[in-house]
């Protein structure tokens, strides 16, 4: 069993972020983009000849500059069917430049070393937003040699630097250069967190200009003076500092044995019996053999052994500042990570532990 505990040291007070860290323009956002195509030029680590969305991909291909070939008549190894996404940032223009992603959708070994055929990429609503093509950088590698294969990370999985190129223009949902008023959406809305960026943003500026919406939302409008500037005015509330509230909260993964506790968790005084109790349920087979002269036959018997184990464990009174402590008392006693993830429970139904247990 593998126990991982991390102590995260979040932010604590008088540990400022910048807005931009916590919050972004509501309109400003990226798209995803999707797109199904071919790499070429593999070493025979392609799809096989089962595979026929391959073969049909490169036929329709080959068929569409004018060649005239029968799907029966393919039979590749050096191609491989992949699916390419991206990310589009907002202000993106025509002609800009995108990193893509491919992925292979068949049964192929390896994409090292290939090509990908020209690829166009559509938004959610399929329109063709870009068009992808390029030499993929992969990160790993597959060697086969005789019956054994030796493989490094994910050959099947690689990247096109600057691959995809925009065609269209993309419209935008927010007119920066006309909008009067901002809406702030913050990463984890919290009222604290919001209140106090309301603040920043009215004493940095000099105006009450921000007002805080709900616990996700503020709301900045634009002065007069900056009217036709608001990307600067985006620009100087991005750089504002804040302190940032956080939720006290321990995070446990029973599955793996992970335990993550954040910084302002408070615990308390409590006391913490642990012990364990084992039971065995052994199975035996014995032979009955009746008695001589006797009329009765030889059997066989299953026989079960019960033992039952209880370890003992002395009740241990824990007092620390801080969960380390007491996580660092409970492993001393022997505690398991997933007994450890038990007492951490049982300590906030007792009040002894006060956060947020968020099992994963």
């Amino acid at each position: 069993m593998i126990f991982l505990l991390t102590l995260m040291t979040m932010l604590s007070v008088g540990h400022a972020t910048r807005v931009k860290e916590v919050a972004a323009v509501y309109g400003v956002r990226t798209n995803a983009l999707m797109g199904n195509g071919l790499v070429v030029g593999l070493a025979r680590t392609g799809d096989s000849i089962q595979n026929l969305g391959s073969i049909r991909s490169l036929v329709t291909r080959l068929q569409a500059l004018g060649v005239t070939i029968d799907q029966n008549d393919v039979r590749p190894r050096n191609v491989a069917m992949v699916m390419v996404t991206a990310n589009l940032p907002a202000g993106t223009r025509p002609g800009s430049t995108l990193d893509v992603l491919v992925a292979s959708a068949g049964d192929a070994q390896s994409i090292e070393g290939g090509v990908l055929l020209m690829t166009p990429l559509f938004a959610a609503n399929k329109e063709q937003i870009a068009v992808a093509q390029g030499p993929v950088v992969v990160g790993g590698y597959s060697v086969t040699s005789g019956s054994r294969t030796k493989v490094k990370n994910h050959p099947t999985t690689g990247t096109v630097l600057r691959g995809a190129t925009v065609e269209v223009e993309i419209p935008s949902a927010l007119d920066v250069l006309q909008a009067t008023s901002f809406d702030w959406v913050l990463n984890n809305p919290d009222f604290t967190t919001a209140t106090r960026m309301t603040t920043v943003v009215n004493e940095s500026v000099g105006e009450d200009l921000a007002t805080t919406v709900d616990g996700g939302t503020v709301r900045v409008v634009v002065p007069v003076d900056w009217m036709g500037r608001q990307p600067e005015l985006i620009a100087l509330i991005e750089s504002l500092e804040l302190e940032v509230d956080r939720v006290a909260r321990v995070v446990v993964n029973e599955r793996t044995g992970t335990v993550v506790i954040g910084a302002g968790v408070k615990v308390h005084p409590v006391s913490i019996a642990h012990g364990g109790l084992t039971i065995d349920v052994a199975r035996r087979t014995e032979v009955s053999q009746a008695a001589p002269l006797s009329t009765g036959t030889t059997e066989v018997v299953e026989q079960d052994d019960i033992t039952v184990k209880e370890d003992s464990r002395t009740l241990e009174v824990m007092d620390g500042s801080t969960v380390g402590d007491v996580v660092t008392a409970l492993n001393q006693m022997g505690v398991t990570p997933r007994d450890l993830i038990v007492i951490l429970q049982a300590m906030q139904s007792a009040g002894g532990l006060e956060a947020e247990i968020e099992s994963k």
